[in-house]
């Protein structure tokens, strides 16, 4: 059987040898003035520490350590634990401080076990981050005469934790303070049910979702808006945030269900990013065009649940190239469409089956006069009076152009000899209207109209024909003016 003194030893060689830092340290002078402060009435002992922080310091000096094993002294640098005793103060400084109230509090309420977080500097003076763990060793619970303490290095994990929270800072500086609005979203139930729909049968989501469109709102409503930037919140006009995400109705509506459907395909085929345009609104009910650039973040390919949106405001964009279109389409003067437009109009006619198609000439009479007479200026109003007269007297679907400096066209789908020669009296009457208005210089138009019953009538013939006969008009008007 092991003598008392063998035991003893085996103790002290698991102590030694352990491959934790382990102290055997003496709290009684610190549970002695803890005692001292409750019998002169103290109650509240963290409210007397802020008044008294001295106190601190002091307890932490009345810490006597008794002895320490091989792993602290290399872990501390010491090369002896009499070097490591004479130097504690070098070890325990600075955080310490703001953590060993946490210690006192446990010994003030009689705690015989204390674990947590600090600083200790090694004698070369290189931080620990440590995690401390002490337990009053039984037969001492009334004086802590008697404690063992372990110390664990944890550097390594608080670097990497230290790291990974800067990493975080910078992600959300570079989020929330980017140009670009962006948006951090949850799209967990529309996978779901995107996942739900395959498992069921469904091979074709377009037309899946052509025959359930209730369900794109379904999925819309489904998308949960973890945050959104700074940019976000100007772009939308909204007050905050939070004025923002109560109202992505107002955002998301009218052509937004079928900007979505194309996204769902794009997820259905199993894209992981993709880049769209289309149109939202700002809380104030603006049209925002915009270029939508959709990604799942890396790790949330399953479910995701962690996607980032970046949208562009394309606004400018898009006028500018509605700009340009309306010009390659339009006569700048009138607002009519010019004489390009009408030449593809009439070919899209020629293919289509609108028949009967009529086609009616018309030019201004006596504009070389008013230019002469009265400007060009004068001219060109008369050139708009003719316009605004030619749209009032046709339907939406008809095509009124101008084709030359004055001589337009109107372009009469679906329409007879007879509906069109209606339509050339609405034009003399809102003619002889307009001069009421205007009275001088007299507004004045020859015309000319034809009609193709059937395919096969080549329009550009049926154009001359018009014209032909504008210009038997035209040659009447001339030999009764002059």
């Amino acid at each position: 059987m092991p003598t008392q003194r063998a035991v003893r030893k085996a103790h002290l060689d698991l102590f030694d040898l352990a491959p934790i830092s382990l102290w055997e340290d003496d709290y009684s002078g610190v549970k002695a003035r803890l005692d001292s402060l409750r019998a002169r009435g103290v109650a509240d002992l963290p409210a007397y520490l802020t008044a008294h922080p001295e106190l601190v310091t002091e307890c932490m000096a009345r810490i006597r350590v008794l002895r320490v094993n091989r792993r602290t002294l290399e872990l501390f640098g010491a090369a002896s634990q009499a070097e490591l005793l004479a130097n504690l103060g070098r070890v325990f400084r600075d955080e310490m401080a703001a953590k060993f109230p946490a210690e006192l509090a446990a010994m003030w309420a009689g705690a015989p076990t204390f674990a947590g977080e600090g600083v200790n500097y090694t004698l070369a003076g290189r931080p620990l981050d440590i995690h401390l763990r002490w337990s009053v060793l039984p037969g001492h619970e009334g004086d802590y005469a008697r404690a063992l303490v372990s110390i664990e290095d944890v550097t390594a994990q608080k670097q990497a934790e230290r790291a990974l929270a800067a990493s975080e800072l910078r992600f959300r500086g570079l989020f929330e303070h980017a140009p670009i609005s962006l948006w951090e979203e949850d799209y967990t139930a529309v996978k779901r049910r995107l996942d739900q729909f395959r498992a069921a049968g469904v091979d074709d989501l377009r037309r899946f979702l052509g025959d359930h469109p209730q369900i794109v709102r379904e999925l819309m409503a489904g998308i949960r808006v973890l945050d959104v930037n700074a940019r976000t919140v100007a772009l939308y006009r909204a007050g905050s945030k939070a004025d923002l995400l109560r109202n992505l109705g107002q955002v998301f509506r009218d052509d937004m269900g079928r900007h979505f459907l194309d996204e769902l395909v794009d997820m259905w085929d199993g894209n992981l990013k993709y880049e769209r345009e289309g149109i939202n609104y700002a809380l104030d009910g603006e049209p925002l065009h915009i270029q939508l650039n959709w990604a799942v973040l890396p790790g949330a390919e399953a479910t995701f649940e962690r996607v980032l949106v970046a949208i562009q405001d394309i606004t400018a964009r898009k006028k500018a190239e509605d700009y340009l279109k309306y010009l390659g389409t339009h006569d700048v003067l009138t607002g009519l469409y010019n004489r390009a437009y009408f030449e593809e109009e009439l070919a899209r006619l020629e293919r289509g089956r609108r028949y009967p198609v009529s086609v009616l000439v018309l030019d201004l009479n006596g504009l070389k006069a008013t230019n002469d007479t009265r400007g060009h200026p004068e001219g060109d109003k008369l050139i708009r009076r003719a316009g605004e007269s030619l749209l009032a007297s046709v339907r939406a679907d008809d095509v009124v152009a101008r084709i030359g400096g004055d001589e337009f066209a109107v372009l009469l789908p679906a329409t007879d000899a007879a509906a069109a020669q209606q339509a050339v009296e609405r034009v003399r009457s809102l003619i002889e209207l307009n001069n009421k208005y205007y009275r001088s210089p007299v507004l004045s138009m020859s015309a000319g109209v034809a009609t193709a019953l059937e395919p096969g009538h080549r329009l550009t013939d049926v154009l001359r024909m018009a014209d032909d006969l504008m210009y038997v008009e035209k040659r009447r008007y001339h030999a009764t003016h002059g």
